[in-house]
């Protein structure tokens, strides 16, 4: 018998790339960046209300803070799925 014959083709052995997969993904990035975000910015709420006499120092402090982690964590996502 062939050694040809025996092995699967480059085709066979690749799962076809499925778009709603990708799209699923994508909103999943986007709910979990709004989600970090939203929680950051509760906990600066929190902060303020707790140890801050009128200023927004916390919650700005926070809202910034979750802004660069969400973004870590899609970068470090995307990263992943390209591999």
């Amino acid at each position: 018998m062939d050694q040809e014959s025996k092995q699967p083709s480059k085709d066979q052995g690749q799962k076809k790339d499925n778009p709603l997969k990708h799209v699923a993904i994508l909103m999943g990035i986007g709910i979990e960046m709004g989600v970090i975000i939203y929680l950051f910015v509760m906990l600066g709420k929190w902060l303020d209300a707790t140890y801050n006499d009128g200023q927004k120092m916390y919650i700005i402090i926070c809202t910034l803070f979750g802004v660069a982690a969400s973004l870590f964590i899609v970068v470090k996502q995307l990263n992943r799925i390209h591999k």
